[in-house]
């Protein structure tokens, strides 16, 4: 695996990887950004896991967002938090995505999958256990870049 190239610009405000790690562990929800055959952007949220070394896709295989990356791996992901300006905090990750198992996943056993099978159940389930519709299956992105910042590291004016 090699490792993403750090981040040039911002470094003030860039997060340390603990707290990459630890944003990416608990936001709950990622933008994912594709480019069609025709070159037309398409950016849709979805539900993600980190597992310290690559973000996790689990995505409806009849999407757009399926569709393009089948044709181009190519994307752009990001997780981003807060309301006010000096609150705003994120994670930037791109690369090229995966498909990982069978799709659309059916449960089969899968030992590449048992690890962001349990991180999405813990997640997102109350049952705390992973269900497979029949219409989903597993992306996996290991950024080649990885962006983060975080505002509440300067200090807001005083008026």
């Amino acid at each position: 695996m090699t490792t993403p190239r750090r981040q040039r610009r911002g470094r003030a405000i860039a997060m340390s990887p603990e707290e990459v790690d630890a944003f990416l562990r608990t936001t709950r929800t990622c933008r994912v950004a594709t480019v069609s055959a025709t070159g037309r952007p398409h950016v849709a949220p979805l539900w993600f896991v980190w597992d310290g070394a690559a973000l996790w896709l689990n995505s409806v295989v009849r999407s757009q967002r399926w569709t393009d990356l089948a044709l181009d791996s190519r994307c752009a992901i990001v997780v981003d938090a807060g309301e006010d300006f000096f609150e705003l905090r994120g994670v930037e990750l791109s690369g090229r995505a995966e498909q990982i198992g069978s799709a659309p996943r059916t449960g089969e056993p899968d030992p590449e999958l048992v690890e962001p099978e349990e991180l999405f159940a813990r997640k997102y389930s109350a049952s705390g256990r992973m269900t497979h519709d029949g219409r989903h299956g597993w992306l996996r992105l290991v950024p080649e870049k990885v962006t983060s910042w975080d505002f509440r590291k300067v200090a807001a004016p005083t008026t």
